[in-house]
């Protein structure tokens, strides 16, 4: 079972930044996927940008552009840098790994609100 630690949320204006970061409890390596979902009040959960283990990343169009997700293998650490946020970013933030039996794991969340 991956134990995921999220942190780096937090309350910024329209146009500012945030950079989240997830912790992973085992090598990056050893995981299918892994990335972020954001649920906004009385949303969907929905898929913001994702990186697998063949290499590809995947971006919601909504948020291309303007957020990057990066690793650092050594630390089983994933990020998302988020520039140019817009007060429809507002979400709690969810770091999720996709195993390889295709079970997932979830992170505690982390609010990001952005102000107009």
């Amino acid at each position: 079972q991956v134990q995921l630690v999220e942190s780096g949320g937090g309350l910024v204006q329209a146009g500012g930044s945030l950079k989240l970061s997830c912790a992973a409890s085992l090598s990056i390596f050893s995981i299918n996927a892994m990335g972020w979902y954001r649920q906004a009040p009385s949303k969907q959960r929905e898929l913001v940008a994702r990186f697998t283990s063949g290499g590809s990343t995947y971006y919601a169009d909504s948020v291309k552009g303007r957020f990057t997700i990066s690793r650092d293998n050594a630390k089983n650490t994933v990020y998302l840098q988020m520039n140019s946020l817009k007060p429809e970013d507002t979400a709690v933030y969810y770091c999720y790994v996709r195993n390889f039996d295709y079970s997932d794991n979830w992170g505690q969340g982390t609010q990001v609100t952005v102000s107009s």
